[in-house]
């Protein structure tokens, strides 16, 4: 178990998180919430959403250093330091929020891919797609748990390229006017919020991996708090260009605009691509250690958290994310997928940062070394 106990804060946290907040809603939706918020209604939209991760971030970081980490990520931080019956009830929504996103990745993934390669774009031709995606990835992290931390560089350096592409490209779809505000015939602003909601919640998919941190304590909020800060940084600047460079029906209708306008739209293709697979098997990887701490403290059932080999590997766990998993990709469509996910992280959110908040105003033995405001928790909340 020693030598698994090797990844750093920006290996281990950063990458991880970073992968998959820039990811399939970037670069799938981002356009189409620009088109329907308009450009002060989408900076309001990432506002309000930062809000919510950084409050949250900043509680799960103070929490991580209260007590020792093990695996098990947020769960197994939140039932040490809180108690297993909090730590279970939000456990449980966010093993259910991490299991469904992970057809939310797979789901854009085979937008692009159908698309790119003239496939079916229908939604069978999306559930054919996925389900194989979501078969492969599933016997890759059978095979090898390391496959994901190993490979995450190669796409972090396509992600950064494939932005980089983006801002050089040159357009032919430059409006008249910037369009500020929603207009008539666009989609109401709740909604997009919840389709868009769920790209700030890729800060969690460094935590899921907890056990296999050198010092969680120092690594994960270090980690977290950049990743948020890198995500929103990219969002504001990426819903600029694309008001002051892109006409608002073409984003509402086009959710490929990007890779059309980019410099070099290979480039592109391959950031969506090892964005969305990385985050699918992220999530593959981190949900069943959820269900599995779980089961070893008798929440969920005893089988889940049987383990194989040297490394414990929860393949009975990993057998029900599947399930639930192949579940959300026969749904087949990506905005409503989005907002079923989006529904189960602002729950789990919510009772992580009222947690926070009372076991930092109640409770004289937490004591973590990361210290935050407990109101920073109620505000999140």
């Amino acid at each position: 178990m020693a030598e698994k106990k090797k990844f750093g804060a920006f290996a281990g946290v950063f990458t991880p998180s970073i992968l998959t907040i820039l990811g399939v809603i970037m670069y799938m939706r981002m356009g189409w919430v620009v088109g329907n918020a308009g450009l002060i209604g989408t900076i309001a939209i990432i506002f309000l959403a930062h809000v919510i991760s950084v409050s949250t971030g900043l509680s799960v970081s103070s929490i991580a250093t209260d007590k020792k980490v093990g695996a098990g990520g947020i769960y197994y931080i939140l039932s040490r330091s809180m108690g297993i019956p909090i730590g279970g009830s939000i456990g449980i929504a966010l093993y259910v929020g991490t299991a469904l996103s992970i057809s939310l990745y797979l789901i854009g993934f085979a937008e692009s891919f159908n698309g790119y390669f003239g496939f079916d774009t229908g939604i069978n031709g999306l559930r054919i797609s996925g389900s194989i995606a979501l078969l492969i990835l599933s016997s890759i992290a059978l095979i090898s748990t390391s496959v994901a931390l190993k490979t995450q560089f190669f796409i972090l350096i396509a992600i950064i390229l494939s932005i980089v592409s983006i801002f050089l490209g040159t357009s032919e779809y430059t409006p008249e006017t910037v369009n500020l505000l929603s207009d008539e015939g666009s989609v109401p602003m709740e909604i997009v919020f919840a389709i868009f909601f769920p790209a700030v919640t890729g800060f969690t998919a460094g935590t899921a991996m907890s056990g296999d941190l050198k010092d969680p304590k120092k690594s994960i909020p270090i980690g977290t708090i950049a990743s948020i800060a890198v995500g929103f940084f990219v969002y504001i600047i990426l819903a600029f260009f694309i008001s002051y460079h892109i006409d608002s029906e073409t984003l509402k209708n086009d959710n490929n605009i990007l890779m059309k306008i980019a410099l070099f739209s290979p480039l592109v293709v391959a950031g969506i691509w090892g964005a969305t697979l990385s985050s699918a098997l992220g999530g593959i990887l981190g949900a069943p250690r959820i269900l599995q701490a779980m089961s070893h403290d008798t929440i969920t059932p005893r089988i889940f958290g049987k383990g194989v080999g040297a490394n414990d590997e929860p393949v009975n766990a990993l057998l029900l994310v599947f399930i639930i998993a192949q579940m959300g990709v026969l749904i087949g469509e990506l905005d409503v997928i989005v907002r079923v996910v989006s529904m189960f992280y602002l729950a789990a959110y919510g009772f992580i940062n009222i947690s926070f908040y009372l076991e930092s105003w109640a409770n004289p033995d937490f004591q973590p070394t990361f210290k935050v405001k407990r109101w920073i928790g109620l505000i999140g909340f």
